[in-house]
């Protein structure tokens, strides 16, 4: 198995996990499931996106948000 496919089907498992759990996730400010959020760093060139994980008052993680971000030129 080529190492990008098993590491899509890991982000996939991941996220999928969060969203059993409730966490809201969102992609560039919008609601995204794992399978659209998997696609999008599977279609997108490096650097790809940085994670922001927002925790509630316990510490879980209650909120998953993905931003593009732009490489230095």
């Amino acid at each position: 198995m080529p190492e990008d496919t098993k590491e899509y089907q890991d982000l996939f498992r991941e996220l999928d996990s969060y969203e059993k759990q409730g966490v809201c996730m969102e992609l560039e400010g919008k609601p995204a499931s794992p399978t659209q959020i998997v696609r999008a760093h599977m279609i997108r060139e490096e650097p790809g996106y940085m994670r922001d994980y927002v925790l509630n008052e316990k510490g879980d993680v209650k909120a998953l948000y993905f931003d593009h971000v732009e490489k230095d030129r």
